[in-house]
């Protein structure tokens, strides 16, 4: 038996499908959100008309467009604490995502909020051997 690493025994652990070309699909442990890629995902949820097939593994906060020169103790409103336009919206829009599919989000009035690969580890979501 030739010697595996730990990489092989995660990826081996969680192939779901491996194709003939060698394309494989694996089984994703935890979902990390943030405001930025996952408009398009839910949207595709929609048309689909799906759920989210695993919302207890799946983990939504702000990160790429929350202001860090603003004082957060001014936090009024996301309209009025975040100016710019196109940032605002896709905060706003992963708000509607979370209500809509009922998923754990850590927005910006909540303490956990923070580095969407740091908030994983901090909470004990991101976990040694998943994916």
């Amino acid at each position: 038996m030739t010697a595996r690493t730990l990489y092989d025994k995660i990826w081996d652990a969680h192939l779901a499908h491996e194709a003939d070309d060698g394309t494989c699909l694996l089984y994703i442990d935890r979902h990390l959100v943030h405001e930025v890629t996952s408009p398009q995902a839910f949207e595709g949820l929609r048309i689909a008309k799906r759920s989210v097939r695993r919302p207890d593994c799946t983990l939504c906060t702000v990160d790429h467009n929350v202001p860090t020169d603003t004082d957060r103790a001014t936090l009024d409103t996301v309209e009025k604490f975040i100016e710019e336009v196109a940032s605002r919206t896709q905060v706003l829009q992963l708000e509607q995502n979370v209500e809509d599919f009922n998923l754990v989000y850590f927005g910006m009035e909540d303490a956990r909020q923070g580095i969407v690969h740091i908030i994983g580890p901090e909470q004990g979501f991101t976990l040694p051997g998943s994916t």
